[in-house]
């Protein structure tokens, strides 16, 4: 617990002094977000109906935007190496660099996901509801994009082999996460939705950090 928490002190005094990555990620986010009623027109009932997927995809886009630097600084300066060696746990290490991940962009970008399904025209349960989901599904995405990133360190064009190996792991949490959105908006209980994002967060917690850590082992060999 003592790595865990000095690794994710030092993300966070890291993300300070960079404060215009995580900006770039939630500034994406909104821009990419805000240009869709631009493109469809102000139709009220076709812009409530496409907001949940717009929501997603703009944010399942910016988490993908910030996960190829989430190990390649340290990868870069050996610091990487040193945790390998270090007395701590890898999967400590990991799962801290994941949750500075999430809290550096998750988190942001659920807590202004409602501001956005306000240019939409979304009610407020189902504003509520796209909170939730954000909340429960984006930790998923950095759990699941680590291993993806460790995957890809070192890698000649690694950003886009990235984008193909993360995508298709991020597809059901799309699905689930935005149709919450569309349930509570046509009247249907999202818990069913909400549930199946909880299995996949439980199930990336335990496989996430595992495969990262084997990753990485792989990458520095």
């Amino acid at each position: 617990m003592t790595g865990f928490l000095t690794v994710l002190r030092r993300e966070l005094r890291i993300a300070l002094r960079r404060k215009g990555d995580a900006l770039n990620v939630l500034v994406f986010f909104v821009v990419v977000a805000s240009l869709f009623p631009l493109g469809v027109g102000p139709e009220p009932n076709q812009l409530r109906a496409m907001a949940a997927g717009v929501a997603w995809i703009a944010a399942l886009l910016a988490a993908l935007l910030s996960l190829a630097r989430l190990f390649a600084a340290d990868y870069a300066d050996g610091t990487l190496e040193q945790m390998l060696v270090a007395p701590q746990p890898l999967a400590a290490v990991v799962l801290a660099k994941i949750c500075a991940h999430w809290l550096l962009t998750g988190l942001p970008l659920a807590l202004v996901a409602p501001l956005i399904g306000l240019q939409y025209g979304l009610p407020a349960d189902a504003l509520c509801v796209l909170l939730v989901s954000l909340l429960v599904g984006t930790p998923v995405l950095s759990l699941l994009g680590a291993a993806g990133a460790a995957l890809t360190l070192g890698v000649r064009g690694g950003g886009a082999l990235l984008g193909l190996l993360v995508l298709p792991l991020f597809v059901p949490v799309l699905v689930f996460g935005a149709g919450a959105v569309t349930a509570s908006l046509i009247g249907i209980n999202p818990a069913a939705h909400l549930s199946l994002l909880g299995a996949f967060l439980a199930v990336s917690l335990l496989v996430g950090p595992w495969a990262s850590c084997a990753a990485l082992r792989v990458a520095l060999d």
